[in-house]
């Protein structure tokens, strides 16, 4: 058991001004209201202590990805996110060989993580179910149409927690269905899906639209698209990429005002560049040119980003002047709330996990805590 003191708490419902917190077994036990005057504790030295980043949607990072279907490669992950505040993260797949597919889910499955380390929650398929014409940077000799089937194999593994999928493709209804029965998050990505589409798919329990405004239809006066599905349709909620490639900042600003924080998902979407060096990577099948903050295809076709989440976060914070709490909402309330992960985790609160963070008033991380254990420190880095 230990305290951290002298720190402004972010709490769910207001803001504790230099109190203090009592951390026991890698959960909150006690919120105080003051600085503690007796016994050891740490000194947060004016900080705010703030939740810990949920990024649901990462391929990889510092030379490792999901696919390279090895725990390794899942456990050099888990310990090198916390750097960037993220304190748990979804595994996200790429459109792959059914049989490789199978591989990764059983990996991410057996995975059992360390003290320290950001914690899996679970998968984040992203295709083979997709439009072929929105492929993206996915394989397009990998992309199938909607199988029941093999989805079922695939849910009943227990850590599929999100499908990426087209919801206009035939048999994508049936599909959607299923996985929102069985509390599996439908999200809607690398579609050709027109707005009467989207409407339907939410209809069947679609939850989710996959980096909004990147592979898929946007905003025309006469046909809105997903895009306009987003903004219009108040049960769905969508993930974006603030790294201004991806979306311009100028979209970002109006997609802030027009949706809100409380349906917008701070993202990644990371690959396995993010952390090295600019140079030649693999994105599947793919070869990947890395320069600066893009990440391209031989094409030009963006592949993944090498985004951090407290990149994100900061982009937010000075394009759109966002309160702390509207960051926090969007980076680790909604989160924790669309996963069904809210009783322990996305807030500070007695009995959640003791994922958290100690920043300064622009959003620079200064210690990461996983499950109450320091897993990040600026001063030692």
């Amino acid at each position: 058991m230990f305290s951290i003191n002298h720190v402004n708490i972010y709490l769910e419902d207001e803001v504790i001004e230099n109190g203090a917190v009592t951390i026991k077994d890698g959960k909150f036990k006690q919120v105080h209201k003051k600085p503690l005057t007796s016994g050891e504790a740490i000194d947060g030295r004016g900080l705010n202590l703030v939740p810990g980043f949920i990024d649901t949607h990462i391929h990889g990072a510092v030379g490792s990805d999901v696919m390279d279907r090895t725990e390794a490669a899942l456990k050099q992950m888990a310990q090198v996110l916390p750097k960037e505040g993220t304190t748990s993260f979804l595994a996200t797949t790429l459109t792959s060989p059914l049989s490789e597919l199978d591989e990764v889910i059983e990996v991410i499955a057996k995975y059992q993580g360390d003290k320290g380390e950001a914690e899996i929650l679970g998968a984040h398929v992203e295709g083979p179910f997709i439009a072929r014409n929105k492929a993206g940077a996915q394989p397009p000799d990998c992309i199938v149409n909607p199988d029941l089937d093999v989805a079922r194999r695939w849910v009943e593994s227990g850590i599929v927690k999100a499908m990426t999928l087209a919801p206009e493709l035939a048999g994508a209804d049936r599909l959607i269905r299923f996985l929102s029965s069985e509390g599996v998050v439908a999200s809607a990505g690398h579609t050709d899906a027109k707005f009467k589409d989207i409407k339907q798919a939410c209809a069947d329990g679609l939850a989710q639209l996959t980096h909004l405004c990147n592979a898929m239809n946007g905003i025309h006066h006469r046909e809105i698209g997903a895009v306009g599905a987003a903004m219009l349709l108040n049960e769905l909620k969508s993930e974006l990429i603030v790294d201004g490639i991806h979306v311009s900042d100028d979209m970002v600003q109006i997609l802030y005002e027009t949706i809100g924080s409380e349906r917008l998902i701070l993202i990644t979407d990371a690959m396995r560049a993010k952390g090295l060096s600019d140079g030649t990577y693999t994105l599947g099948s793919h070869t990947v040119s890395v320069n600066g903050k893009e990440a391209k295809l031989s094409d030009g076709t963006l592949a993944g980003s090498v985004l951090t989440m407290d990149q994100a976060v900061k982009r937010m914070l000075d394009l759109c002047d966002a309160s702390f709490y509207d960051l926090i909402q969007m980076a680790s309330v909604n989160p924790a709330k669309q996963y069904d992960l809210w009783e322990r985790k996305g807030s500070i609160a007695l009995g959640k996990d003791a994922d958290f963070l100690l920043v300064d008033d622009s959003f620079q991380i200064d210690q990461t805590y996983c499950k109450g254990v320091v897993s990040y420190e600026a001063s030692s880095n």
